[in-house]
């Protein structure tokens, strides 16, 4: 998950950690966010559905989601 967002992002040196949200990482806006879902979907070939994104409050959360849909 760390390369495809430090992909989209343009942030080659970004550590993700369980606690960040998308306001603590520079460049993570709406536009960004929209591209990470999708790109995280195609990365492991998963759909999430939009009540499942919209209780993502972190990273952790994040993480937790793409795990459960891995399973």
């Amino acid at each position: 998950m760390n390369s495809v967002i430090s992909d989209i992002l343009d942030l080659p040196d970004l550590v993700l950690e369980p606690e960040l949200t998308a306001k603590d990482i520079d460049g993570w806006d709406s536009l960004a966010h929209i591209n990470i879902i999708v790109g995280m979907e195609n990365e492991f070939a998963i759909k999430f559905k939009l009540a499942d994104i919209k209780l993502l409050k972190n990273v952790g959360d994040f993480v937790e989601l793409v795990n459960s849909k891995l399973q």
